[in-house]
């Protein structure tokens, strides 16, 4: 049996899917975030994470496969870059959602800010409590 890669009936195709799949996981995040600084090999990926070899390789290879990193062997190692054309049906998608409306309110930069403060807001609430219950314990 074959199976084919179909689109959604909607707006979002599975090329858009994979992608948000594979950003769902913090460690690829984070090996986006360190290969848009500079090229790296599989080792100096690996050499980031407490994770094992084999969990850094799983984790390039959904990136490949959604398209987000390139990888090229240079002799004996294999060297990931980021490929930001991978980005672009996520990116496409996400402007249909940032109509006049988003603009208005200061747009996704204005709401990316605005989320951080609020995550900086419940961290300090959060130590704030936990000394408060050290404090009561002691």
């Amino acid at each position: 049996m074959v199976v084919t890669r179909q689109t959604c009936n909607c707006a979002v195709t599975l090329s858009v899917m994979d992608v948000f799949a594979a950003v769902s996981d913090p460690a690829r995040r984070e090996i986006l975030s360190a290969l848009a600084r500079c090229d790296l090999s599989a080792g100096e990926v690996a050499a980031l994470f407490p994770i094992s070899r084999p969990a850094v390789s799983r984790h390039l290879r959904v990136l490949r496969e959604a398209g987000l990193v390139r990888d090229e062997l240079v002799g004996r190692r294999r060297v990931y870059r980021l490929d930001v054309d991978g980005l672009a049906p996520f990116t496409a998608w996400l402007t249909t959602l940032t109509g006049s409306a988003a603009s208005a309110s200061g747009g996704w930069r204005g709401r990316l800010d605005a989320l951080e403060t609020e995550v900086r807001r419940a961290r300090r609430e959060r130590r704030s409590a936990s000394r408060q219950t050290q404090k009561e314990s002691a």
